[in-house]
């Protein structure tokens, strides 16, 4: 098992999210560091609201996790055997608390898995995939460290967190759960050591996304609202105008006038004609004709004024820049004239206010909804796992094979010895030949998997994906090994509360 520790009474290079503020996420605890994502029921449904506007545009637009680049996608290195620091242990399944297994054969997806949404600190909507998993208050998300943390930048939580089971185009069949506390090991937290590649996030009921009832308010009831809004501004006859003025006793925020000017090309000769100057390019200006016409140069139409180096250098417009014989800077501007006929007019508008009511409902507990996987921790190596995921990137070659839009999965037996990447200086992971690319890591690994029940235990989650045979493919991903120190943490995790939103 490997550990890194502080030497006592020496010094340690702050690197990762230790850079990022120590002080924010470690905890005492050597093994569990905890940070806070949505911190309170409003925050946590501006979140909702942030991913289920205009139809789930937002989620639509995210694109998958892209942490692992070419570069990343090594072979892997077989470092030996793994010793376990604990007894193998489980938790089971929601619902299989008390029975026993089944073996069936049928392939079905687990409606515990998803994916989970985020803005990460270079402002881009990403996403990765993930389970519900079993705990407490039956509010626990299971995935991939990475997938939380944002180590890309140095940051720390990702932002604008949610989990989304069953995701599909936009749509959450069974609500949008927003994260509100993340749970690592705190060697990950600290150090970004990706042989702790795993987080347990604690999310807020699941809020339902609806059409919602629109309603028209005053604007001081608009001012007021938390929730969905909208403002729009129709043209009213000066009559309507004069009435909402008077029944509001003067100028009020409902009711405004706009001024319009037009102007129509003329003549010069067109009583009241008014000369207009329009600056054009020096090229522009040679090309026109001299005259009364409109279009032709102007009277006076060369005015060149001296300015400072760097405004010089910095000058975009349409003026002709020249350094004269005493070395000015200078800018010469040039100008057509035209004669046109100005009317004025004014116009009238009044705006209404609309609220959007019912748009987010409680959906209830994560768990009660879609279930959630058992856990296991210091389980034998070579033992059969399905691993699910939503993969989308295309294979370093180019290959896109996949959409991100319908989960995979992959089926086979772990490595018998735990391998190591360059990439992220891993040193125990466990992998399992699969093709698989990104947005399927935080995807659960799941042993003892029952097809009928669409249960088993979560004994991994997708954290690296790597080319064995060196054609340009992912043919083997990998996860950390869950221990009895990923037990501590999932423990931690696990019986925490967090509540509703609405």
């Amino acid at each position: 098992m490997k550990r890194i520790l502080i030497p006592a009474g020496g010094a340690i290079l702050a690197t990762g999210l230790l850079a990022a503020g120590l002080a924010g996420s470690a905890q005492a605890d050597t093994t569990t560091a905890s940070d806070p994502m949505a911190t309170s029921a409003a925050n946590a449904k501006a979140i909702a609201d942030f991913w289920a506007e205009n139809n789930g545009a937002a989620l639509k637009a995210a694109t998958e996790s892209n942490v692992w680049d070419k570069a990343d996608v090594a072979k892997l290195q077989t470092k030996g055997g793994y010793t376990s620091d604990t007894k193998p242990g489980s938790t089971a399944p929601i619902g299989e608390e008390k029975k026993t297994s089944t073996k069936t054969q049928n392939v079905n997806m687990p409606k515990t898995i998803g994916k989970v949404f985020f803005v990460n600190g270079k402002g881009e909507k990403k996403w990765c995939s993930a389970t519900s998993i079993q705990s407490k208050y039956r509010n626990l998300v299971a995935t991939a460290g990475h997938c939380v943390y944002d180590t890309g930048s140095n940051a720390d939580v990702m932002s604008k967190w949610v989990f989304v089971p069953g995701y599909y185009q936009g749509k959450a069949p069974w609500g949008i759960y927003v994260g509100k506390q993340a749970f690592t090991h705190y060697d990950f937290d600290v150090y970004e050591d990706y042989d702790r590649d795993y987080a347990f996030v604690t999310v807020y009921n699941g809020v339902s996304i609806g059409n919602g009832t629109t309603k028209q308010v005053s604007k001081a009831e608009w001012d007021k609202y938390q929730g969905i809004k909208d403002a729009k501004d129709e043209e009213i006859s000066a009559s309507d105008y004069q009435k909402c003025k008077d029944l509001n006793g003067g100028e009020t925020p409902d009711c405004w006038a706009k001024a319009n000017t037009t102007e129509d090309l003329v003549g010069p000769d067109y009583p009241g004609a008014v000369k207009v100057l329009k600056e054009v390019s020096k090229e522009q200006f040679d090309a026109a004709p001299s005259g009364q016409k409109n279009g032709a140069k102007a009277n006076r139409a060369t005015v060149t004024e001296n300015v400072t180096e760097s405004q010089y250098k910095n000058y975009d417009g349409l003026g002709y820049r020249k350094i004269d014989a005493k070395g000015n800077f200078t800018i010469t501007h040039y100008f057509l004239k035209y004669w046109v006929k100005k009317t004025s007019s004014v116009k009238y508008y009044k705006t209404t206010f609309f609220i959007v009511e019912g748009f987010v409902k409680d959906a209830g507990r994560l768990g009660d909804n879609v279930g959630g996987q058992g856990f296991a921790w210091n389980q034998p190596t070579g033992k059969y796992v399905r691993v699910f995921g939503y993969p989308a990137a295309p294979h370093p070659d180019g290959n896109k094979a996949y959409t991100g839009v319908t989960p995979k999965w992959c089926y086979g037996k772990t490595t018998s010895k735990l391998v190591g990447s360059a990439a992220k200086k891993i040193e125990e992971h466990v992998a399992l030949k699969c093709a698989m690319t990104e947005g399927a890591d935080g995807g659960p690994w799941l042993y003892k998997y029952s097809n009928a029940k669409r249960l088993g235990y979560v004994n991994g989650v997708t954290s690296t994906f790597n080319d064995q045979d060196g054609n340009g493919r992912v043919d083997y991903i990998s996860s950390p090994y869950f221990d009895g120190e990923t037990n501590t943490v999932y423990k931690a995790a696990a019986n925490v509360w967090s509540g509703k939103i609405v």
